[in-house]
């Protein structure tokens, strides 16, 4: 078959949307084997806040080689080292292949992968550099190919959307040289479960009428915005897979979950009428990472903190922005949320700030026990205006657990909104942007795509790598 045969036969008014869910595998790594073909197979660790040959930083991605060895997103770089030591440095086995992040390539090869996807697609949301909705329905159809010859009607013959995924799998593995998985749905919160269904380089497509028997299976935790601590409790309700969640009454995980649960509820049905609609401009950029426990260790809150402010001030750079308010997020047992903040007098373009501001903001925490650690830049300006003089500035730092920037849609959610919520302890980093529409998930995480956040969208962490940002 051709290509046009994927593409000649577009759906009826009245046919379900056609929604892919495009999800680049271990992209950083992906993108240093671009350039380094020889660490292809090879184990691969790539850090923010890590330069080479130091044990400072954490790991951003981990590759699948890696991960074998149990390293994954959040891990200090020192302790990925004493899993696998530096190849450059011995001849022992394991060993593993380490990298610093380096967000201006990975941009670069972002931007080959989206212009095939707006090639490909009239609609396109950017949830972050490796993770994108389309809307197809204008381009393919749901009928499967070669029906005309299909007396019986079989149903587990192949649909023309099916191909035209693949075209598009195929056109960013030819042209960009990077993997990707693909859900194909027809709707958002199913196409992302199905791109994380048959990882790495996988394609899985669920026909509307197969959306329930797809999901009915899957672990509870497999839907989107049900993090650790939500799993444990609604297994506690005798909750086990998505189909036990969809035959649950709504009320009663209202009642547990407030209005949270009613949408895990739709999800687990296959429930989810959201529009693919492009993102705009961020309100705030931000990154959070927890620990697997709460730790005083000073140096460990320190260089968790230095990681964070590098890579949100390598984010803002990358989009061209700039920050008047510096802020942090210490999550301390049993799960209280405290936010600080500075103002500074204009906008700056400065990591080194960045991370001065927050470590003395972190200072107030030393001798807590502390879960989980943010840093956020926010009053966000875009574009080449004149940067404020950084001598003399007026630094006020915001009231105890008061965000500064609540005008503008805060992403931080005040402790009251999260007391009921336990922080999700799973160590992995998680990142977002601002929305008009948010969902927190067990952790007080803002849910960065408007159904419950990857799309940076849940926090992006199901395949174990931390997004930098969007494509914009």
């Amino acid at each position: 078959m051709t290509f046009a045969d994927f593409t000649e036969t577009a759906s009826d008014d009245d046919d379900p949307r056609i929604i892919l869910h495009v999800d680049m595998d271990c992209f950083y790594a992906s993108c240093e084997r671009l350039r380094e073909p020889e660490l292809r197979g090879e184990p691969l660790i790539v850090g923010m806040g890590y330069e080479a040959g130091e044990p400072h930083g954490a790991v951003a991605t981990a590759s699948y080689e890696a991960r074998e060895h149990g390293i994954d997103s959040a891990q200090p770089i020192s302790q990925a080292l004493e899993a696998l030591p530096r190849a450059a440095e011995t001849d022992t086995e394991p060993a593993g292949h380490y990298r610093p992040v380096d967000l201006d390539f990975y941009e670069e090869v972002a931007s080959d992968v989206k212009s095939i996807l707006h090639d490909c697609a009239d609609v396109v949301r950017e949830v972050s550099i490796d993770e994108a909705y389309l809307d197809v329905t204008e381009q393919t159809s749901w009928a499967l190919v070669d029906a005309g010859d299909n007396a019986a009607g079989d149903s587990e013959g192949r649909t023309i959307a099916e191909g035209y995924a693949r075209h598009i799998k195929q056109r960013i593995d030819r042209e960009v040289g990077v993997p990707a998985s693909v859900g194909v749905a027809p709707n958002m919160a199913t196409a992302k479960i199905a791109s994380d269904h048959d990882k790495p380089d996988g394609l899985t497509v669920v026909r509307p009428d197969a959306v329930t028997d797809f999901l009915a299976p899957l672990p509870v935790a497999a839907i989107h915005g049900v993090g650790p601590v939500t799993e444990r409790e609604l297994s506690e309700l005798g909750i086990e897979t998505a189909g036990d969640l969809a035959a649950a009454d709504p009320t009663d995980l209202a009642d547990r979950f407030g209005e949270r649960g009613r949408e895990l509820h739709a999800r687990a049905r296959g429930d989810d009428d959201r529009a693919v609609t492009p993102t705009g401009r961020p309100k705030s950029l931000s990154r959070e990472s927890a620990f697997t426990e709460a730790t005083t260790d000073s140096d460990a809150k320190r260089e968790r903190i230095t990681a964070l402010a590098t890579d949100v001030a390598a984010r803002a750079r990358s989009r061209d922005a700039m920050y008047r308010t510096i802020g942090i997020k210490v999550v301390t047992p049993p799960f209280d949320v405290n936010t600080r903040a500075t103002s500074l007098s204009g906008p700056v373009d400065e990591p080194d700030l960045v991370e001065s501001i927050a470590l003395d903001l972190l200072g107030e925490f030393d001798d807590d026990p502390v879960r989980k650690l943010g840093v956020r830049v926010s009053n966000l300006s875009f574009g080449a205006q004149a940067q404020a003089r950084l001598d003399g500035f007026d630094a006020a730092a915001a009231a105890d657990g008061d965000a500064v920037d609540d005008a503008d849609g805060d992403d931080w959610p005040d402790a009251a909104d999260i007391a009921r919520r336990a922080v999700d302890t799973d160590a992995q980093l998680t990142d977002w942007v601002d929305d008009d529409d948010q969902t927190v998930d067990d952790d007080g995480t803002i849910l960065d795509d408007d159904s419950a956040r990857d799309d940076s969208a849940e926090p992006h962490t199901a395949e174990g790598q931390s997004s930098l940002g969007r494509y914009d």
